[in-house]
């Protein structure tokens, strides 16, 4: 398989049979209009209405490609960005949906929508969407609430709370698999010290064939590659992006 790096959560996974297109908002490298020339069945998901997750632009990929299934997080519906007859498939977590070439799972978020397991020809794909452990910085204040101090968002959330409802995403998650061969997951320096908490969290939990940062594009690509020296430690690959529109066979 061919795994393609668009810009910030996005991501196209070509298969033998299939094109997986994963949360896409922007385009810098102008990957997508080759995309579209593809012969090959095309799904495009969204996880969730966030606009650097989802942008009313996949609509427009059907005008010359009317075979393009959309599968959509169904707080993009509720949020009005979208019709409920512009998407194929509305999914909330808990929900599945398969059709002879893939199957998905919406999983937990720990932010708004769904993250996504999705299996097919044998492989078995996790894009996290805006799941991760996102108050980590605050685990090391002597309090597990951090007080309110100023406008940074998260001020006065329990930390703790949050991290045991990431952890109980997390069970939720294994009971359908304990094992990916991909995972696309946030390693988002804005989250401050402990930046890869969350996604170390993930590592020990499921076995993980590539492991794939995302979400970084604010803090830019060699701060994503922070969380190398712990998949290193466990012995899992992983992709040291450099630039939009990167390629990777796996």
């Amino acid at each position: 398989m061919k795994l393609t790096y668009i810009f910030h959560s996005g991501f196209a996974l070509e298969t033998r049979q299939s094109l997986l297109v994963f949360d896409y908002w922007l385009d810098p490298a102008g990957v997508v209009p080759q995309l579209l020339t593809s012969e090959k069945r095309m799904y495009v998901f969204a996880s969730h209405f966030h606009e650097d997750h989802f942008t009313r632009e996949i609509f427009k990929w059907r005008d010359g490609r009317k075979d393009i299934r959309l599968i959509l997080s169904k707080d993009i519906l509720r949020h009005r960005r979208a019709q409920r007859d512009e998407a194929d498939v509305w999914m909330a977590k808990g929900s599945t949906w398969q059709d002879g070439t893939v199957s998905v799972a919406a999983t937990g978020s720990t932010d708004s929508g769904v993250s996504w397991t999705v299996t097919t020809e044998g492989l078995s794909i996790f894009h996290a969407g805006d799941l991760n452990n996102w108050y980590a910085r605050f685990l090391a204040a002597p309090s597990s609430v951090r007080p309110a101090s100023g406008p940074e968002p998260g001020i006065g959330v329990d930390a703790q709370k949050e991290e045991r409802r990431y952890l109980g995403e997390l069970k939720e998650i294994r009971k359908i698999t304990d094992h990916f061969d991909v995972v696309m997951f946030p390693v988002d320096s804005r989250i401050g010290n402990g930046y890869t908490r969350g996604a170390r969290q993930f590592i020990r939990r499921f076995r993980t064939g590539l492991f794939v940062p995302m979400h970084f594009a604010a803090g830019g690509f060699e701060s994503a590659w922070r969380m190398k020296e712990f998949t290193d430690a466990q012995g899992i690959p992983f992709w040291s992006i450099r630039r939009n529109g990167e390629s990777r066979t796996c």
